[in-house]
């Protein structure tokens, strides 16, 4: 965060840069133990028992990409990989293969990322298992120094990480190549891309990687963070003896802190390529970034903070104009890289309709520059962001030890402050009502300069000479400044959301559950509400409902008009309120409500802090009783889905996506792709008259409400809102439309795309045995072949990055299931990678899955069903889902045993059932050049 000047108390005090230099940064929160050895190794320890019995351990490094030679370019990202292949106590795979045994899953659980500035391991692991916990941390003590790096360990990686660089390929790498020197202003940033180049991975020499991890994996650059269910004193004393002894190298070399240089000049570039699917225009703004280390620092984050939010609504309220200049644009400060900040401005545009979106665009940035904000817009900003920090602070002793790792993360590598809720709580308090409006309109000012600004133009490869060139972009600019602007008018209704307040229904029925913790309610319009009050957290609360009903009742003529009709309706408001009002009404509160239609169901999710839980069911309310019909807004919409849809062809994983659906779909009009066809298929009165059929009457609604509420305290409320909606007691069941995957063996290859990479699908399906054991059963088919596919197409052929292993299964309209395989490779790979995994089926069919994989598979299940259980959104999705498919509610009861039942025999009885090929879907992308070959 950066601005010229640094001000405070309603911009009276101006402090100068030596006094700032002077005031002591904000402590850091007093719930952490924190300290740094003699070997310059530091640690964060926190007591935190969301989620209880568990602890997640993070080594973060002061090493990235920058710090690689010449011959290390991508080295960093591969030191990283080679931390999973191979340590001092956990040789080659036994790593992984150790932890999937406790329940720790590879990719989702264990993991680790590397960017320009900084390399960060994560694992998460139970605490009620003391001997798992102690091999934790000498885990994170063998990836601070003790990697083998294995010469045949690093050549079976090394295309693994290639396979990693193919999947990034495409038109926005291939771009990004050309743009991102210019941006950078030719700095080691531009030079240094952490997934690195072909050459380097390809034949750099072990020494050279061994150089690498000696030279920057030392202790003076890492700190161990470990939040969790723990013991602090004791962990403390694990790392001091654990830890303590790693050693800095001799003659270590410094480490240097690169940034971008700033030029002073403006630059521009326009790129285009056949892919790209959209035009866009992208102009930034640099400056050199504030660290934020102090209560005036901090203080002037607020202030930017109330300056994007208020941008960001003007630009909303923009693109909900009847007929919207682009199909999205906006500006906003934010942070960059190497040191800088910067204030970006961007767009995607109409098709031939560049010039007049960019202006649009730039024109609400220099009526911001000009007028600035208006008090009333100020005063709803103030008001979220003090929401925003009581919500925080009241869900304090519920955190999960994630968001803890994140902020202290951020304090080790970058040096931001992390001095806790109550200490930020107490800072925005002090200083939010003092923050003036000329405060927060001189940040346009400051970062909306005519310096260090970039314009960066992209385009699909057709229009290259339709683009304009940098001095007509300057021109748009120029006149946009010219031009005679009137300042913002901040319209706010005074109306009600609700012009009728509802008559109240009551609760007719009360069915309790002690066990499950539930209460069932019956209104007296025959809507029920199942209530699971929880302590999962202190201040959320989180609902969904359902009806039969969906798109399936409508002919194949309706369908887009249904299918759209949940997403076009209401957006043009509820109640009194049209969109901008309604934005504006709901601005500060902690709320979201979203209906939906589906093809078998029609109902609304939706979340809400308990403060604002009864303007949550009050919009609830009017969404179903009250919708709005706007045809302007209506045309607006269309015009912007045409708009995103019109070079949809040229992007290769669109097209492949839009194959799938069809091939999968037998090519219904239902599961093909969007076109422009099918947009010019809604109607708005059609969409209109569905959706008040669909939620015009609540017979057949249920809703589940989970989160931290009071049964009795809730109960009015829901009289209120739910028991007063319209009911005629008869509903209409969904209809099976008999659109399911095509029986037999097809295969088919799309050619789309120029770069040499391939993406693979395969699918199995058929009829299900539909209950709770068989569902265990054909999950622990998927996990065991995911284990042996991640084993053999990753790690022994070396052939993908990432395989992964799916599988669906459903109750109505029929009982089927779908598993599906995917995977992206060479193009020369392709072949191989099917026969391969066809080869682990077969052999699944004929052996059996391997008792270590089928105990990989429970272990990681009853982990993962331990940590789930606690939230608000597992109940949930596992209570709406029992409900909606009618479903035994205390199904969890046989999960446990159920885990235990299965067995290698078992599984291969499942794998003979539901891989045996008869109904076998192989799809294949490959680029364009494969078809002529």
């Amino acid at each position: 965060m950066q601005i010229s000047k640094l001000t405070f108390f309603a911009g009276l005090l101006f402090f100068s840069a030596a006094a700032i230099a002077q005031e002591k940064p904000l402590p850091l929160d007093p719930a952490v133990r924190t300290g740094k050895l003699a070997n310059g190794f530091s640690y964060y320890i926190r007591h935190n028992a969301e989620p209880k019995k568990r602890v997640v351990f993070y080594l973060a490094n002061k090493v990235g990409s920058v710090l690689e030679s010449e011959d290390q370019r991508g080295l960093a990202h591969f030191m990283e990989h080679m931390s999973f292949n191979g340590t001092k106590h956990f040789p080659k795979n036994e790593l992984v293969n150790y932890l999937q045994k406790s329940g720790v899953r590879f990719g989702a659980d264990l993991n680790a990322y590397t960017s320009f500035d900084e390399t960060v391991y994560q694992l998460p692991l139970p605490t009620d298992n003391p001997e798992l916990l102690q091999k934790g941390i000498a885990i994170m003590r063998d990836w601070a120094q003790e990697a083998t790096l294995d010469p045949v360990e690093i050549n079976k990686e090394r295309g693994v990480v290639l396979e990693e660089k193919r999947l990034g390929k495409g038109a926005q790498e291939r771009m990004r190549t050309k743009y991102w020197p210019l941006i950078l202003n030719n700095s080691r940033y531009a030079e240094r891309i952490p997934i690195g180049t072909d050459e380097v991975l390809n034949n750099f020499k072990p020494e050279t990687i061994r150089r690498f991890y000696h030279d920057w994996y030392r202790p003076d650059l890492q700190a161990l963070i470990v939040v969790g269910d723990v013991d602090i004193d004791q962990m403390e004393q694990t790392i001091k003896t654990q830890f303590g002894n790693l050693k800095n190298p001799a003659n270590e070399k410094a480490r240097a802190k690169y940034t971008v240089a700033l030029a002073g000049t403006n630059q521009f570039i326009s790129l285009t390529d056949k892919e790209v699917t959209s035009t866009t225009i992208e102009v930034l703004f640099k400056r050199p970034m504030m660290p934020l280390r102090t209560a005036s620092e901090y203080r002037n984050s607020i202030i930017r903070e109330l300056y994007n939010q208020m941008l960001s609504e003007r630009y909303a309220e923009l693109s909900r104009q009847a007929n919207p200049p682009f199909v999205s644009g906006g500006a906003g400060i934010g942070s960059f890289i190497g040191g800088l900040d910067n204030f970006d401005v961007s767009l995607v545009a109409r098709p031939g309709q560049l010039e007049k979106g960019f202006k649009a665009v730039w024109r609400e940035t220099e009526r911001v520059k000009r007028f600035g904000f208006t008090s009333t817009e100020l005063d709803r900003a103030k008001q979220s962001y003090l929401n925003n920090m009581d919500a925080a602070l009241k869900e304090k002793n519920k955190t999960n030890s994630d968001n803890y790792v994140q902020e202290y993360l951020a304090y080790f590598l970058k040096g931001t402050a992390a001095p806790g809720i109550q200490q930020e709580y107490e800072m925005v308090r002090k200083d939010l009502p003092g923050i003036a409006l000329n405060e927060v309109n001189r940040l346009s000012g400051e970062y909306f300069t005519q310096v260090n600004r970039d314009i960066l133009l992209m385009a699909p490869e057709k229009d290259k000479n339709s683009l304009p060139d940098e001095a007509t972009v300057n021109s748009w600019i120029k006149t946009v400044a010219d031009e005679k602007l009137g300042p913002y008018k901040d319209e706010v209704s005074t109306e009600p959301l609700i012009a009728v307040q509802p008559l109240s229904g009551k609760v007719t029925s009360t069915i309790k559950d002690d066990k499950l913790g539930t209460t069932l309610l019956t209104l007296s319009n025959g809507v029920k509400v199942l209530l699971k009050p929880t302590g999962y957290k202190d201040n959320e609360v989180l609902f969904t409902a359902f009806a039969p009903g969906g798109t399936s009742l409508y002919p194949d003529s309706d369908y887009q008009s249904a299918a759209n009709a949940a997403g076009i309706i209401p957006s043009f408001g509820a109640g009194n309120f049209n969109p901008t009002q309604l934005d504006k009404f709901l601005s500060g509160k902690q709320l979201v409500v979203r209906p939906y239609i589906s093809e078998r169901m029609q109902g609304v999710s939706g979340a809400a802090t308990l403060k604002d839980l009864e303007t949550a069911l009050e919009l609830l309310y009017t969404y179903y009783t009250s919708p709005r019909k706007d045809t302007e807004l209506f045309q607006g919409i269309l015009a912007r889905s045409k708009a995103s849809l019109q070079n949809r062809a040229n992007e290769p994983g669109s097209v492949f996506k839009d194959t799938i659906s069809a091939v999968l779909g037998k090519y219904n009009i239902r599961r093909t792709g969007p076109t422009l066809a099918k947009l010019d298929q809604i109607s708005l009165d059609r969409s209109f008259a569905i959706y008040k059929e669909r939620f015009g009457d609540a017979s057949g609604l249920v809703f589940t409400f989970v989160g931290s509420f009071d049964v009795e305290q809730l109960q009015p409320l829901l009289e209120k809102y739910i028991g007063s909606l319209p009911a005629s007691g008869h509903h209409t069941p969904a209809k099976d439309l008999n659109i399911n995957i095509p029986v037999g063996k097809i295969e088919k290859i799309v050619y789309k795309g120029t770069e040499p990479k391939a993406s693979v699908q395969l699918y199995w399906s058929g009829n299900f045995t539909y209950n709770t054991a068989e569902k265990v059963t054909i999950d622990a088919l998927r996990e065991c072949l995911e284990i042996r596919l991640l084993e053999r197409l990753r790690e022994g052929e070396s052939g993908v990055y990432s395989p992964g292993v799916l599988v669906q299964t459903s109750k109505y309209p029929k009982k089927r299931y779908t598993f599906e395989v995917q995977f992206g490779c060479g193009p020369h790979n392709v072949n191989k990678l099917i026969a391969s995994t066809l080869d682990e089926i077969s052999k699944l069919k004929t052996q059996g899955p391997s008792q270590m994989n089928v105990d990989k598979w429970r272990a990681e299940s009853i982990r993962a069903r331990e940590s789930e259980s606690q939230t608000n959104r597992w109940w949930l999705s596992y209570l709406n889902g029992q409900e909606s498919n009618s479903d035994d509610l205390h199904a969890l009861d046989t999960y446990q045993s159920d885990l235990q039942k299965v067995t290698p025999e078992r599984i291969k009885a499942a794998a003979n059932m539901y891989l045996g090929g008869e109904n076998y879907i192989q799809l294949v992308l490959l680029p364009e050049n494969q078809a002529k070959s």
